[in-house]
């Protein structure tokens, strides 16, 4: 018999059981594969004792509909980087890579599919480079991976989003007031754009264009000249002012090492009240709901044809690759160019032109 462990690692995104479910569902045609998860993403195979599960089809029945993953993640530690306490309190990381690779080798695991973001498949990159057999499955809310059109998860954060901007012009046209909402996408504005487009906003700050509070201000009250008296303005977590930094701070979580993002929504509020805008004006920071709930069709169908072809790459031997896709097809290339470039907003793109064109500012 031989086995396939499945990883799930980084921040939870809909879709992740979807992709399991195909994993396991096309394994179970073959008649010498089984399927084991490891609990938090690697974190299981670390672990004393070892945390892993067998996956097959009752294991599965009917998660495609569910958000998280059944297997766990974590964005913390790592084979590379795994966090030991030290006697005085402190904290060390270590690499236990080379033991997590012969605890696999031990426990019968002919490949490894690893199903993450941007950093999960830099980790996927070095096992490759240490001899193991791994195949990436991207997976971001942000879609921040050029290898790929598209990342499952994506359209799901960005209904949320949009349905958020619908919410909030009720409530913003009942009021008079300018409604900030704060999403998510670290240093990548896709989400905030696709919402602000779906959702009809007047502003969308985004980190790929630096905007000027002055051209923001004077765009918000053009509403209120014009007799509208509310606007709606979306902003992405990692968005600047021009000649600004990121609203971030560092995490004091053991293991994580990558910046907290968000407070964008309440400096822009003050910086506007700071320079005379005088209209009411509230945030909403939409968080974490982003990244939970049920995964809408489209992220569903694209998590399954990413779990379908990992594992058809698995027989095929398609080491050291991730599964992409690229309009009609999916495809597969090496992880090395799908972590080399980041998927970021092209000032000048098409749906930024479209931004635009019905009236969008982007404070520039």
């Amino acid at each position: 018999m031989k086995r396939v462990l499945v990883a799930t690692g980084g921040g939870d995104c809909p879709g992740l059981n979807a992709v399991i479910r195909a994993i396991v569902k096309r394994a179970s045609q073959e008649p010498d594969w089984e399927v084991i998860g490891s609990i938090q993403s690697f974190d299981g195979i670390l672990r004393e004792p070892t945390e892993i599960k067998v996956l097959d089809e009752r294991a599965v029945a009917g998660i495609h509909v569910q958000g998280g993953t059944i297997i766990g993640t974590t964005n913390k530690g790592g084979p590379f980087a795994w966090p030991v306490k030290n006697k005085d309190g402190s904290w060390t990381a270590v690499d236990r890579s080379d033991e997590m690779i012969r605890k696999l080798q031990y426990l019968g695991i002919d490949a490894v599919i690893s199903i993450g973001g941007d950093g999960s498949q830099r980790i996927s990159q070095q096992l490759y480079e240490k001899g193991l057999n791994i195949i990436g499955v991207p997976k971001t809310i942000d879609n921040d991976l050029s290898a790929t059109d598209f990342t499952f998860g994506f359209q799901t954060a960005v209904q949320i989003a949009t349905e958020a901007v619908d919410k909030l012009v009720t409530t913003a046209s009942s009021h008079n007031r300018v409604l900030i909402l704060e999403v998510m996408g670290r240093y990548a504005g896709w989400i905030a754009l696709h919402a602000a487009i779906a959702g009809g906003a007047e502003v969308c700050l985004i980190p790929e264009i630096p905007y000027d509070i002055q051209k923001v201000a004077e765009k918000l009250q053009s509403r209120y000249n014009k007799g509208k008296g509310y606007a709606i303005v979306v902003i992405a977590e990692g968005a600047m002012p021009k000649g600004g930094t990121l609203v971030s701070e560092q995490s004091d979580e053991v293991g994580y090492h990558n910046l907290r993002l968000g407070g964008v929504a309440h400096k822009l509020s003050r910086d506007l009240k700071d320079i005379g805008f005088d209209a009411d004006i509230r945030e909403t920071v939409l968080g974490h709901l982003q990244r939970g709930g049920i995964p809408v069709a489209y992220d569903r169908v694209l998590a399954t044809q990413f779990g379908v072809k990992s594992f058809e790459m698995v027989l095929e031997g398609k080491f050291g690759e991730m599964v992409a896709y690229r309009h009609p097809d999916i495809i597969s290339v090496p992880l090395i160019d799908a972590i080399n470039k980041p998927n970021f907003v092209a000032p000048n793109c098409d749906l930024v032109r479209t931004a635009r064109g019905v009236g969008i500012s982007f404070g520039d």
